[in-house]
């Protein structure tokens, strides 16, 4: 049976009106903000819950299991979602987030934050991919970058409001009667029930059930694939990467995938990934720039509070407030492309101009050293801003548009699944060339302040006694560059050296990510730009479902 919908447009066969898409937006946004504000919020404030559950070691692992579940369960909400329906699947992520959410609020350990964290991610995987694959329901695919501007606007906001909420909350001794880090979790409680209910009510959009198999075989296959591979991008740091353990892990993920891809290939229009989509080549091309845009994006998102923090000494809430630039540009593009996309039809022009404003902005990056100015760091945040609001939905819109209504659910989580595993591949490889290089690094700056070159202040900085313990470190080469506390209070003179080190090495990572996103710039050009339809996918369906019972026409005798 489908679900009923009040139509206040006459004759509106599946169409809603501008006014019943903001409604329902109402409550995407809402899920949508859940998990991108917890991907920033969390980390802002995991030291602070690390040492409040004595597990400062074991910290990594409650961000890589949320990461694995939210990353395996995305395929699978947009299949069953393409089976069974939109609003159930999503009521069923917000409920899961919800849980996971409260759980991790009252966890007692490291290890049991870990599995909350986990429960969490089972949810968070089908908040964004299920929003925009409803947006692609109700709205045509020329009107879509209007609406989408609105979750890229969601997202911004929540890439500067989750570190300034987090540090917020970790600094807190307590409030309410609990210690203030748990609710870093437990404000998401009130914003998910309100969710739930607003979805609840708004989101009746009609579906026809599809009799198919689940593709059970193929989640298996998938997460023995990719749980492997996701733990050794976010361990393989601290293991080494041709550690006996990491080649463990690389042979059982390339065993997993390919038993994937051959049960893909078994199981046919069934498949938790069709392997048919791939053949169609917009899709196959928009998916593969995603994964470059998805490591570059989170590139620059990993390594630009670094250097706003290490290197220019701000404090988490203060990096959040001074990305508010990349926040405007995001907002700017993202509205401004969609509003242009509905007026002309043509969009692969902004993913173009987006990628190659996000690479631009990275080799601007990399010039930026200890010395330059918070302004002009942030004009360049501002550019990165603009590049991603204008290729972000573009890219999305390009895959949806070349799929058929009954795939919209898979596509779309096929878009945003690529995206995740470019951003966890990204930020695996940003972080290895960072700590790889910054040793060396601040060994040439400290040898050239050690030997005079910008004057006698260093080695008379090292000589006074108010310095010994640090002077003492120094010499003996135990200074933890994991942990870059110690950099607060130290002389200026003396951190002025490691900071040249960092900045240097932090150069070398923007200088990569730019070259990543050129050939994401470039293989974007080869995008084939087809004429949006000016129908959303739920008239299509309606269409196609009023062509498959009209009754056929008697022959005359």
């Amino acid at each position: 049976m489908a679900d009923s919908i009040e139509a206040t447009e006459p004759g509106a066969r599946g169409g809603l009106s501008h006014r019943q898409i903001l409604t329902v937006l109402s409550g995407l946004m809402m899920g949508m903000f859940l998990a991108a504000l917890d991907q920033t919020i969390v980390s802002s404030a995991m030291k602070t819950i690390a040492d409040e559950l004595h597990g400062q070691t074991l910290q990594a692992w409650a961000t890589t299991a949320y990461l694995i579940t939210a990353t395996i369960s995305t395929p699978l909400y947009g299949k069953l979602s393409d089976l069974y329906g939109r609003k159930p699947m999503y009521l069923t992520a917000i409920s899961l987030f919800l849980a996971g959410s409260l759980a991790s609020g009252f966890a007692g350990s490291m290890y049991e934050l870990a599995a909350f964290r986990a429960f969490q991610g089972l949810g968070a995987g089908g908040l964004m991919s299920l929003a925009l694959a409803i947006v692609a329901d109700i709205t045509a695919p020329r009107e879509r970058g209007r609406y989408q501007g609105y979750f890229m606007a969601v997202f911004g906001v929540s890439s500067v409001l989750g570190p300034v909420v987090g540090g917020a909350f970790a600094g807190l001794d307590s409030f309410a009667g609990l210690a203030g880090w748990r609710w870093v979790f437990l404000i998401n409680v009130p914003v998910a029930l309100i969710a739930l209910v607003v979805v609840t009510r708004v989101l009746n959009i009609p579906h026809t059930r599809v009799e198919q198999r689940v593709d059970y075989v193929g989640a298996a296959t998938l997460t023995v694939g990719l749980v492997p591979l996701l733990i050794v991008a976010e361990q393989g740091r601290e293991w080494g990467w041709g550690s006996l353990t990491a080649v463990l892990m690389y042979l059982v993920g390339a065993a997993g995938l390919v038993a994937f891809v051959l049960n893909e290939r078994r199981m046919g229009d069934a498949a938790l990934l069709p392997l048919r989509l791939f053949r169609r080549p917009a899709f196959a091309l928009s998916t593969v720039v995603t994964f470059v845009q998805g490591a570059g994006m989170f590139g620059a998102m990993m390594s630009l509070p670094l250097y706003l923090q290490i290197v220019k000494g701000a404090t988490p809430t203060e990096a959040g407030l001074q990305l508010l630039p990349l926040t405007a540009g995001i907002m700017v593009a993202s509205l401004l492309s969609g509003r242009i996309v509905a007026s002309t039809g043509r969009y692969k022009i902004f993913g173009v101009l987006g990628l190659g404003l996000m690479a631009a902005a990275m080799f601007l990056f990399s010039t930026i050293g200890v010395d330059t100015p918070l302004a002009i760091v942030m004009a360049m945040a501002f550019l990165m801003g603009l590049g991603l609001g204008g290729a972000f939905q573009t890219l999305q819109l390009a895959a949806q548009n070349d799929v058929d209504p009954s795939d919209l659910g898979v596509a779309t989580s096929s878009t945003t699944f690529f995206r995740q595993i470019g951003g966890t591949a990204g930020t695996a490889v940003f972080l290895s060339v960072l700590f790889g290089s910054v040793g060396d690094r601040i060994v040439a700056a400290v040898a050239q302040a050690a030997a005079g070159l910008s004057g006698p202040a260093y080695a008379a900085a090292l000589a006074n006694p108010a310095n010994a313990e640090f002077a003492a470190r120094l010499s003996s080469g135990q200074l933890d560059l994991n942990d870059t506390s110690f950099l607060n209070g130290l002389d200026p003179v003396l951190a002025r050296p490691i900071l040249e080190g960092f900045s240097s090495a932090m150069s070398t990572v923007f200088l990569v990510g730019g070259v990543l996103l050129v050939a994401g710039f470039v293989l974007l050009w080869f995008l084939r730009e087809t004429p949006l339809a000016d129908k959303s996918a739920l008239e299509l369906r309606q269409e196609a479902e009023d062509n498959e019972v009209r009754p056929v026409p008697a022959l005359a005798h």
